[in-house]
């Protein structure tokens, strides 16, 4: 098969009309139908049939259709990911933020003071490694044998956050197991964070009951100020809690903590710029987990 039968294919597959498609490929029609025609002789299978003036999928069309139009649409995305591979040739560093954001855009708003030709550029998704510098976090993070890239690691202790009112007042440590009838407040799924809160929940044997989810830690703190339930707060990624309405009890069944990991790829051909960034950036939040910002 070659990549323009694909292509005529896929788009006769879409529009199951002949003419319209040999219309929106500016090809003839005779042309686009001996193309059809050599690749059902290939195939040896007919791959569309009649449908009144029209043609639709055969079986074994349709099963060839869902086979290539993700292959298809994954070609036609190439191009763009090749600029964005390009891109990290250039000055600005790229950076992939999963976890710790408030820390983060704080580092880099005083770095820009020291370096303001530089520009850093956000992205967050998991599913990508196009990146200068990746923030991400883990439960208990296990270096492996082979480390191609540079990687800082620190562990934050996550505290349970709750109201200032009486039951908790004078408390300087708890257990999941104390607050498991307690509504919670907590970021949203899909957050790494918030897995990994799963998890410390499932090895006490609770099921908390999430009565708000926000991806944002300030609504978060409100929330719990406001006496609407408890949640998770990590130790200093999130800055302080800044509220007298709230207080921070120490886990102590299970002991609660989350290691942070700041990766540095070596992309570009020159890396002073983006090494010089990652050094910073480490050295903030080191002193950050040591409370010395």
């Amino acid at each position: 098969m070659e990549l323009t039968q694909i292509k005529y294919f896929l788009e006769v597959a879409q529009s199951e009309h002949v003419t319209r498609s040999a219309e929106k490929l500016h090809i003839a029609q005779p042309a686009l139908s001996q193309s059809i025609h050599r690749l059902e002789e290939e195939l040896k299978v007919p791959l569309f049939i009649p449908k009144g003036r029209g043609i639709m999928l055969s079986r074994y069309g349709s099963y060839l259709y869902k086979k290539l139009d993700p292959i298809m649409k994954e070609m036609e995305s190439l191009p763009e990911e090749m600029r964005s591979m390009a891109k990290l040739e250039d000055s600005t560093i790229h950076l992939n933020v999963l976890a710790a954001s408030t820390l983060v855009a704080d580092a880099v708003i005083e770095y820009q003071r020291i370096d303001d030709s530089v520009h850093v550029q956000f992205k967050q998704n998991d599913q990508t490694d196009l990146y200068d510098i990746c923030v991400t976090t883990s439960l208990f993070y296990q270096q492996p044998e082979v480390q191609n890239d540079r990687m800082y690691v620190c562990t934050e202790k996550i505290y349970l956050a709750v109201p200032n009112i009486p039951r908790f007042r004078g408390r300087k440590s708890i257990s999941l197991r104390d607050v498991s009838d307690e509504d919670f407040i907590s970021l949203l799924g899909s957050r790494q964070l918030r897995q990994i809160c799963d998890k410390y929940c499932n090895s006490a044997g609770i099921k908390p009951n999430i009565v708000f989810e926000s991806d944002s830690p300030a609504a978060v703190r409100n929330m719990i100020a406001a006496n609407m339930g408890i949640g998770f707060w990590p130790d200093f990624s999130w800055g302080t809690l800044e509220s007298d309405k709230v207080l921070l009890l120490e886990i102590d069944d299970p002991v609660c903590s989350r290691d942070i990991l700041i990766t540095y790829k070596k992309n570009k051909l020159e890396n002073a710029r983006t090494e010089a960034f990652y050094h910073f950036l480490t050295r903030y939040f080191a002193l950050a987990a040591g409370h010395g910002i």
